[in-house]
């Protein structure tokens, strides 16, 4: 016994005698590790070992303040673990995973990655989608790499046994300097300032490339909670309800042509539905659009000014159903899942209001993106998602465009009020990247790569599916002797490979980089088509842009009904601003500005207080205006329909037998 203690004392005394050595690699391990995992990091989402050394060498400040955070995370992280090395492969982890989803991200959809992706969920899989690909894979392998690698310098590194209470200490003052980050306090402030750092909050891709992932990502932390306007107040908002009474914005406008009667009135919002054919140098065997193209030339017909490219489906949403603009809130924010927490008051509620039935339709899972919840908060009567269709045909990866259209008919058949259904569809949703429908019906001819067309045909057959759908709506409709009004648009342009590939390849843009767009490139890039048709006489009307968010105006304008206070604004903007996005506003003439115009700033920021004071303020102007409808409260027993059949199709499937029959649809 005595025999084997000697090595163990020696040990033990050659590590107290080497602790001051052990302490000063341990220091120099905390130090060196932020300053490669920033150049690692940079490197993995710029794709550009030059480009990243470049702005490391040219943009010192910018990049120390990127080491500083990284070396807090580490810090705080080894407060936790104890270990150096373990602390070190979990920060490379996490540094990694984020300029991973930020490359992916940028690729896709040409922005990075924000705090509040961390909100998502199942969402996130359109863009793990794309891990399998060539440059992905690379990345994820450096990363597995660059992780085992610090990992086995467990092995290697001197251990050291640091105080419990020294480590609370420097995790909690690492904590902290996170936090003074996130939230910018004063002397973060006064740090950023003395750093040359500029937040540009409009355009996030320039906000990570000039000041770094890890500073760019922390302070967006404080852009999850929306600032209140400095213009915002009680007098600011009375002077807005004032002029919407003077100007009469609220009345309605010609006379009604169906003398009272209420039509049903349907939204369709198509899952990424564009119109393919106007790509430049590319050719189709035959015409994937002859619907819409036919309504274009024959109704009201038009463009939307969409806030997203690719995804962000539900951004959309919000801007038609609120007449809300994403303008002004953070970019990359998506307002169903961080803010629409209370009632909200929407076209769906303002229907309801009138005696319709409010109805949201989904061919997707009802959690998606919230809406189970949002959908009641917006006064919605009842939400149909995919798992309340009944054994419906799929085509490709999801429910069909035409089962749809058959659900629309299915429930305004059935149910004896007119209704105001808003649809979301989902066939067409990507990626495109494989042959979905076996042999596609359409042939692309072009100046594109073999991937681009297969690409572009795949796309192509779903933009006819849902054309087709529309179709099928309108021949039922032209028989019912119930007015009908059918709104049919778009989301977005849909995501056709990496990098813009089809835009860039047929020179709809002139580079695949999308911070290097004209602002012409930028409006077309997010102009979708929009075609109405009714079988009741309406003026037919071309609109050349409007932003989604003014939609709704121009709907109940158009069916002659007097607009609640916030839409009355929004009808108000759009005749001088037709077009609103974070970096592109389109005038009256449908002149771009990278800007708003000094002539429109003052009305502009009537809107932006009116939708602060909707979403997050006093709700002042339900004071002076329309207070019933901008008080509105969820609907009483919000989905018990649906509700009650999912319970006895489960109860169903479990073998059981529900103890009373499940309530009608309708």
């Amino acid at each position: 016994m005595h025999l084997n203690l000697k090595p163990r004392s020696r040990l033990h005394a050659k590590t107290r005698s080497n602790r001051p050595g052990a302490m000063l690699v341990c220091l120099f391990f905390l130090v060196c590790l932020p300053i490669l995992s920033v150049i690692g990091v940079e490197f993995l989402e710029r794709g550009s070992l030059q480009d990243t050394l470049h702005w490391s060498l040219s943009y010192k400040p910018l990049f120390i303040l990127n080491v500083g955070l990284s070396f807090c995370l580490l810090v705080f992280i080894y407060a936790i673990v104890g270990s150096p090395a373990i602390a070190g492969a979990i920060s490379t982890l996490v540094l990694g995973v984020m300029a991973l989803i930020s490359y992916l991200k940028v690729k896709m959809i040409g922005e990075p990655f924000f705090p509040w992706d961390i909100l998502l969920n199942k969402e996130s899989m359109d863009i793990a989608s794309l891990v399998t690909g060539k440059a992905a894979l690379v990345r994820i392998g450096s990363i597995a790499a660059a992780v085992i690698l610090v990992l086995m310098l467990r092995w290697v590194m001197p251990r050291m046994k640091m105080p419990v209470v020294w480590r609370a200490v420097m995790g909690l003052c690492a904590l902290y300097a996170l936090y003074a980050f996130g939230v910018k306090t004063p002397l973060a402030g006064k740090i950023l300032d003395r750093a040359g750092v500029s937040e540009i909050v409009w355009n996030q891709q320039e906000n990570y490339t000039n000041n770094g992932i890890a500073l760019a990502f922390t302070l967006n932390v404080k852009n999850s909670i929306v600032q209140k306007p400095a213009t915002y107040s009680n007098e600011s908002i009375a002077a807005v309800a004032a002029d919407i009474k003077e100007e009469g914005l609220k009345q309605a406008k010609g006379s009604d042509p169906l003398n009272g009667k209420k039509p049903n009135v349907i939204f369709i919002m198509s899952e990424a539905f564009w119109d393919p054919t106007l790509l430049p140098n590319v050719s189709f065997s035959e015409d994937p659009l002859p619907t819409v193209h036919r309504l274009q030339k024959e109704s009201t017909s038009g463009y939307l000014l969409s806030p997203q490219f690719g995804g962000g489906t539900s951004n959309v949403e919000f801007e038609v159903l609120t007449g809300n603009s994403m303008s002004f809130l953070p970019g990359g924010s998506i307002p169903y899942q961080q803010y629409v927490s209370k009632p909200v008051p929407s076209l769906a509620s303002y229907f309801a209001d009138l005696g319709y039935k409010s109805m949201g339709i989904h061919s997707y899972e009802g959690w998606f993106w919230d809406r189970d919840n949002v959908y009641k908060q917006l006064g919605f009567e009842s939400f149909k998602s995919s798992e309340n269709f009944e054994n419906p045909e799929v085509k490709g990866f999801f429910i069909s465009d035409a089962e749809v259209s058959k659900d629309i008919i299915r429930e305004v058949d059935n149910t004896a009020n007119p209704m105001f259904i808003y649809t979301v569809t989902m066939q067409n949703h990507g990626p495109y990247d494989t042959p979905r429908y076996g042999q596609n019906s359409i042939q692309v001819q072009g100046n594109l790569t073999p991937e681009a067309k297969s690409m572009l045909e795949t796309y192509t057959q779903g933009a006819r599916d849902a054309d087709q759908s529309l179709q099928m709506l309108i021949d039922h409709y032209e028989k019912s002797d119930e007015p009908t009004m059918i709104v049919f648009y778009g989301d977005h342009l849909p995501i056709l490979g990496l990098d813009y590939q089809v835009y860039a390849e047929s020179g709809f843009v002139h580079t695949g980089k999308a911070n290097e767009w004209t602002l012409e490139e930028v409006k077309k890039m997010h102009s979708i088509p929009l075609v109405m048709w009714s079988n009741f006489d309406m003026p037919k009307q071309q609109i050349p842009l409007l932003s989604d968010s003014f939609l709704g105006a121009h709907v109940l304008d158009m069916l002659h009904l007097e607009k609640p206070a916030n839409f009355a604004l929004n009808a108000k903007l759009a005749s001088e601003v037709p077009g609103l996005l974070n970096n592109l506003v389109v005038d009256s003439d449908q002149g771009l500005h990278a800007e708003a115009p000094d002539s429109v700033k003052a009305l502009i920021e009537d809107y932006r207080n009116v939708q602060y004071d909707l979403l997050f303020g006093k709700q002042y102007m339900a004071s002076h205006l329309d207070h019933d409808y901008l008080t509105k409260t969820a609907q009483t027993g919000y989905n018990a329909e649906f509700g009650a059949q999912v319970g006895a199709r489960s109860a169903m499937e479990s073998g059981s037998t529900p103890d009373a029959k499940p309530a009608s649809a309708h």
